[in-house]
């Protein structure tokens, strides 16, 4: 996973990594205390809200304070999606 969001964040190099993957394993203990499933969390389809989340905390460092309306929405909708099975 630690690939794929570097990726999407435009993110080359290792130099970075144990941060972003800080911030990824942030992401997916919050989703997964909202109520989102394990596997949803660990599945290919939460790779953009994951994404999401890693830019909204990378950018704390610049002033920003919160996570965006976005990934709140979306990590509302797949707690509520409930148990893939």
């Amino acid at each position: 996973m630690l690939e794929k969001v570097k990726t999407n964040l435009g993110i080359t190099g290792s130099y970075q990594n144990a941060t972003i993957q800080g911030y990824i394993d942030e992401v997916k203990q919050y989703l997964l205390e909202g109520g989102v499933s394990k596997e949803i969390v660990e599945s290919e389809s939460s790779l953009g809200i994951i994404t999401r989340g890693v830019a909204d905390l990378w950018n704390y460092g610049s002033g920003g304070t919160s996570l965006s309306p976005y990934f709140i929405q979306r990590a509302i909708q797949l707690g509520l999606k409930g148990d893939p099975k």
